[in-house]
């Protein structure tokens, strides 16, 4: 969808300045409006077979636990707040869900055939700020969804981490932060993702040297904030130590290669690791042995 000519945005002051206009008499377990048009202004309700999911929802991972709990407070009081959507351009009858997307797939797990909505024409921009700010603003994403988010909106819609802070209601070093936080391996992304890790945790870990195996210590021995803050510190401070116990750590995955090299070729087996590139070396004791070796070689 092309985006036009750029207008003010109301995001600063969030998801409740665009649900204010909806209708007086929306009430949870309302009877379905049969017909739905762009224009309309309130509240109506639509098929959730109608729903698709967002292309800038900025979620990635949805917790069935929570899903469910969510379900649960569907079925006894119904979805208290609407969900935004936009029409899908050139499928009748079918819209893209900007803000909600928890709220529908928990009221298909209850059961539910509708769902409330409201109906706004948005260009792609507009729908991406709605979809993260709503998330931001439920703090239902992790930190690195939020990460992602943010930088999607500066990377493809040129937004300045100044003027996204003023849409989003945050600081800038927190926009910052969340950025930063890309930069760590996957691995360790993963981390937070799933909660192993926390936000103080991921802070402490960006400017180390060796954030996997610190993240793999901060896990292993449930160290709090403050002690990854004084653990960075100290690895920042003696990156030889790190060095030292990474290389002893090749050195023992190096030994039992080789000892199953041995078993394997019934030859003793050198291996000299350096980095990416290194060499291995077969010793035999007589030519039986060296004949054996160039016959499984040639096989």
């Amino acid at each position: 969808m092309s985006s036009p000519a750029h207008k003010p945005s109301p995001l600063g002051r969030g998801l409740s300045a665009l649900l204010g206009d909806v209708d007086a008499s929306y009430k949870p377990g309302a009877r379905p409006v049969a017909a739905v048009t762009p224009s309309s202004g309130g509240v109506k309700k639509l098929p959730t077979a109608w729903l698709r999911s967002g292309a800038f929802q900025p979620r990635r991972h949805f917790n069935d636990e929570a899903l469910n709990e969510l379900a649960a407070s569907i079925r006894e009081r119904g979805i208290l707040e609407p969900l935004l959507v936009r029409p899908l351009p050139g499928e009748q009858d079918f819209y893209e869900i900007i803000a909600g997307e928890r709220r529908w797939r928990a009221a298909q797990i209850a059961g539910l055939h509708d769902v409330p909505v409201l109906v706004r024409d948005l260009t792609d921009r507009e729908a991406m700020e709605f979809g993260i700010i709503e998330n931001v603003q439920r703090e239902d994403l992790s930190p690195i969804e939020e990460g992602q988010g943010y930088k999607r909106l500066i990377e493809e819609f040129g937004h300045t981490q100044e003027a996204l802070a003023k849409i989003v209601g945050k600081s800038r070093p927190h926009i910052t932060n969340m950025i930063r936080l890309l930069t760590l391996p996957e691995s360790v992304q993963a981390m937070i993702a799933d909660g192993s890790l926390s936000m103080g945790h991921a802070r402490a870990l960006v400017p180390t040297n060796d954030p996997l195996f610190l993240a793999r210590e901060i896990v292993k021995k449930g160290l709090s904030v403050r002690q990854t803050e004084t653990l960075a510190r100290r690895s920042q401070e003696n990156p030889e130590v790190h060095k030292s116990r990474k290389k002893a750590q090749v050195d023992a995955d190096v030994l039992a290669l080789e000892k199953e090299l041995e078993r394997a070729i019934g030859l003793k087996v050198k291996i000299v690791n350096k980095g990416k590139a290194g060499s291995l070396t077969l010793f035999y004791t007589d030519l039986d042995q060296l004949d054996d070796m160039i016959k499984k070689l040639r096989a």
